[in-house]
This record gives C-alpha cells, structure tokens and sequence, in this order.
C-alpha cells in the first residue's frame, strides 16, 4: 500500500495515555483521530458548522503502538443536499523508521448546520477539489 497523495490532514504522536495496559492504542482514540480530521474537511467545504451523523465500515489492519507517530489524510468523495461524505485513512510510523503501514480506514458523514444546530445546504462537490479541501493551510 502507498501513501494518500498530498499532506495529512491531522499528525500526531501516540502518547502512554492513549493506550491501554498492553501499549496498544485505544480504537476509540484512534476514531476520535479521524473524526476531527473528517470534521476540519466538512468544516472547510461547509464554510462553517458541521456534524458527525456516521461512520461507516470501520476496520483496524494494525495496531498503534505508544510513540507511533499517526497520520490521518481525509478527502471529500461526496456532496448531498446538506451532508458530505469524506473518506479517512489512518497510518502509522513507528517513531525511527521511515516505513509507514496503514492502520485503519472509514467513511465518515456530516451534515452542515446553521447557528440554530438545524441542517442547512452546502455546495456541491466541486469538479476539481482544491487542495485546501485535503489539506491543512500552510
């Protein structure tokens, strides 16, 4: 498998706090990882509030180990009248090595709401998606 083009969307450093008694980290975080990169997708196209409503086949290839730097890429894939779909990779690197080994993947929906937490309409899925939509702002 080869990286996801471009930058991640989210790095980060697993931490002993993150982990359970075995030094393998919680799913859970890993989720929570995703989750808040998906959301600064959504965000980004919805020029403003967005909300998780799912997360779809979610499956674990490889553990996450104490000191594991993580990165999450996310990409739109699809625009609905107020949701947009992104899909998430998670990949690992162990902390001295150069090798990177995809760890998990999903399909995350949000839908975008106005300042009363009520669906509102997003733009459609443009023809060719800016690299700010994948990436963070340099």
């Amino acid at each position: 498998m080869t990286l996801p083009q471009g930058s991640p969307t989210i790095r980060v450093t697993a931490m002993p706090g993150d982990a359970n008694p075995y030094g393998d980290i919680f799913g859970g975080w890993l989720m929570g990882q995703m989750d808040l990169a998906a959301g600064s997708v959504a965000s980004r196209h919805a020029g403003g509030r967005a909300v998780t409503i799912a997360c779809d086949a979610m499956k674990f290839h490889a553990p996450v180990l104490v000191g594991d730097e993580v990165s999450v890429y996310a990409r739109l894939v699809a625009v609905g009248n107020t949701s947009m779909t992104i899909e998430v990779e998670a990949w690992r690197r162990a902390r001295h090595l150069e090798d990177s080994t995809k760890v998990t993947q999903a399909r995350f929906v949000f839908v975008a709401t106005d300042e009363n937490r009520a669906p509102r309409r997003v733009a459609p899925l443009p023809d060719h998606i800016p690299d700010h939509i994948h990436e963070p702002p340099r």
